[in-house]
C-alpha cells in the first residue's frame, strides 16, 4: 500500500498494483488492460502486466503495437460492465481461472484488470484485494483529474512536457521533413511524429455576441469534435482560451495532413446551435529532438500564417519554409520569424 499511495505516473502506478496483486494471490498473469473505442466498436489493448514473474509495461506511444482485442470477444467481462459490476469470474479455455475487475471513472469502464491463476482466489484474499483495487482506482482517477482540463476533459498544458518528451523519445530526427528529398522513399510515406496547433477563427466574436457560457459550450462541442476525430495513442490537449494542440503519432505526412484536414471539415461542417458555423485554423509541424519551445513556435507560425491568409486552413510549417512563404531562424531555442510580403 505504501508503495501504491507513492506512485505519481499512471504506468508506475500500474506496475505496483499488478505487483502487488500477483505477489498476494500466485496468479500466472496479471494484466492491465485499456478499454476503448474504436468507431463502434469496444476494444481491449494491454498496458502493463506480470507474465511468469515478468514485469512488462507498455509505453503510451508503443501500445497500439501490441495488438487491440474485440471486447466482445470477453462476454463475461461485457456482461459485468454492462451491469456496472465490480467483478466477474471465469473459468478460461484451458481450464485456468480468470478474475475480471472493471476500473471506472465516473459511470465508464476506461480499464479493466485480468487476473489469471490455476484456482481462484480465496475469499479472505479477495476482500484484501478489493481493498487494494479501491486504493487502486481512487488514485487513478485522481491522477487523471490532475491531468484534465476542467471545462472540456481534454489534457491540460501542465501535462504536454512530459507526454512530447515521450514522443521525442520515439521518434526519428527529420525523417518526415519535406527537405529530406534524396530519401529512397518519397518524404509523404515516412512515417513520424507531428505536432499541431488548433485555434478557433473568430472566437473573441462568439464571446462579444453571445456571452462567455456560450462560448464555454463552443470549446466543449469543439474539444468533443477534436477527441473523436483522433485515435487513441494520440494525444490531444486544450492550451488556453480557444487553442489546442495535438501529438499525433506514427503516421505519414500524407496521413497527418489527410487528419487535420479531416478535422477542419468536421468542425466546418458542424451545426452549433445560435452560430451555425464556426471554422478553426490549424498549422502543423513534424517533431524531431528539438525542444518543445521550438516546435510549438513552428507550428504557431504554421497557424498565423493560416490565419494571415484567409484562416480555416491546415498548414504544414515545412512547406511553407520550402516554398519561401516563411523563414524561420532559430538562436539559443528563441525563434525569430519573417514573412515575405507578398507569398508566392
Amino acid at each position: 500500500m505504501v508503495e501504491l499511495t507513492g506512485q505519481r505516473d499512471h504506468h508506475l502506478l500500474d506496475v505496483a498494483v499488478i505487483s502487488a496483486l500477483q505477489e498476494m494471490v500466485g496468479a500466472s498473469q496479471v494484466r492491465v488492460l485499456d478499454i476503448f473505442r474504436a468507431g463502434d466498436a469496444a476494444m481491449m489493448r494491454p498496458r502493463a502486466w506480470i507474465m511468469h514473474g515478468k514485469v512488462i509495461a507498455i509505453d503510451e506511444s508503443t501500445a497500439h503495437q501490441h495488438g487491440d482485442t474485440a471486447l466482445a470477444q470477453y462476454p463475461v467481462l461485457v456482461d459485468c460492465i454492462a451491469r456496472q459490476g465490480g467483478r466477474a469470474e471465469e473459468t478460461g479455455p484451458e481450464g485456468e481461472h480468470i478474475l475480471w475487475v472493471p476500473i471506472w471513472q465516473n459511470d465508464i469502464a476506461t480499464a479493466c484488470l485480468q487476473i489469471s491463476g490455476l484456482t481462484a482466489v480465496a475469499p479472505a484474499t479477495l476482500h484484501v484485494m478489493e481493498g487494494i483495487l479501491s486504493v487502486y482506482r481512487n488514485y487513478q482517477n485522481l491522477l487523471d483529474y490532475s491531468e484534465r482540463d476542467s471545462l472540456t476533459g481534454l489534457l491540460n498544458r501542465r501535462t504536454f512536457d512530459e507526454k512530447f518528451s515521450r514522443m521525442v523519445a520515439c521518434s526519428t530526427p527529420a525523417d518526415s521533413t519535406l527537405a529530406s528529398t534524396t530519401e529512397r522513399r518519397h518524404p509523404n510515406d515516412i512515417e513520424g511524429q507531428w505536432l499541431a496547433v488548433v485555434d478557433i477563427d473568430h472566437f473573441k466574436r462568439v464571446n462579444d455576441q453571445f456571452g462567455h457560457l456560450y462560448g464555454d459550450e463552443v470549446l466543449i462541442l469543439v474539444a468533443n469534435l477534436l477527441r473523436s476525430s483522433f485515435r487513441t495513442q494520440d494525444r490531444v490537449f486544450r492550451f488556453g482560451g480557444e487553442e489546442f494542440v495535438i501529438l499525433l503519432r506514427s503516421v505519414s505526412l500524407a496521413d497527418a495532413r489527410t487528419a487535420f484536414e479531416r478535422l477542419r471539415a468536421n468542425i466546418e461542417e458542424h451545426h452549433f446551435p445560435q452560430l451555425g458555423t464556426i471554422t478553426v485554423s490549424i498549422g502543423f509541424v513534424s517533431i524531431s529532438s528539438s525542444t518543445p519551445v521550438v516546435i510549438l513556435g513552428h507550428a504557431d507560425q504554421a497557424l498565423y500564417f493560416g490565419k494571415s491568409n484567409g484562416r480555416n486552413q491546415v498548414c504544414f510549417y515545412d512547406e511553407l519554409v520550402l516554398r519561401g512563404q516563411l523563414h524561420s531562424e532559430v538562436i539559443n531555442d528563441h525563434v525569430e520569424f519573417f514573412f515575405d510580403d507578398h507569398p508566392g
